[in-house]
């Protein structure tokens, strides 16, 4: 089962999928493209504390991490 995390203000939501089903990774290529096109910044975990950006959706990653824009001056 892989995982999406959506990172806000809010705190935080998962939207889990099953990266054997096709029309399951669709729609989770879909998310990524809607929340990286909003302009959050999605990674990848790589290990324990470790990510590393991504800029195209990736169906063999396990996580997943959207990080919203920081704003601010």
């Amino acid at each position: 089962m892989a995982i999406q995390t959506v990172m806000d203000h809010t705190g935080d939501t998962r939207h889990s999928f099953d990266a054997g089903d096709r029309a399951a990774i669709e729609v989770a290529r879909k998310r990524f493209s809607e929340f990286t096109g909003a302009g959050f910044t999605a990674a990848v975990r790589t290990g324990p504390g470790e990510q590393r950006i991504i800029r195209t959706f990736d169906d063999k990653a396990e996580e997943t991490l959207f990080f919203p824009r920081l704003i601010g001056g």
